[in-house]
């Protein structure tokens, strides 16, 4: 008897190590890092304009999930790369979109009609 209980305290002993093991010495292990954005059209997201201001360079976009940005879908408002952009969209407009962080902004840098 004092066999299989000594067993079974050994054997406690080693889980309850192993659930307060220490971390992987490297940080950077366990982070989920989302994914990068590639070139150009990169990854696009559904969107549908719900305003557009040329002169500050804006567009407003109803989006679904940016995995880029590791951003939930929602209302807001996006810088343009290029206003040029704009020409191309008006509100109501179904599109699909690139967006990146540009000098600290989420950035549109791809606009395309989602026809």
């Amino acid at each position: 008897m004092k066999t299989i209980l000594s067993l079974a305290f050994a054997l406690l002993a080693a889980s309850a190590a192993l659930a307060h093991a220490q971390p992987s010495k490297d940080p950077m292990a366990s982070m989920q890092m989302p994914a990068q954005p590639q070139a150009g059209a990169g990854q696009l997201t559904d969107a549908v304009v719900q305003k557009i201001d040329p002169a500050r360079g804006l567009i407003v976009l109803k989006h679904g999930d940016i995995p880029n940005l590791a951003m939930p879908p929602m209302t807001m408002g996006f810088d343009v790369a290029d206003r040029k952009m704009l020409d191309q969209v008006k509100a109501g407009e179904k599109v699909r979109f690139h967006v990146e962080v540009v000098q600290g902004k989420p950035t549109v840098t791809h606009l395309e009609s989602a026809r």
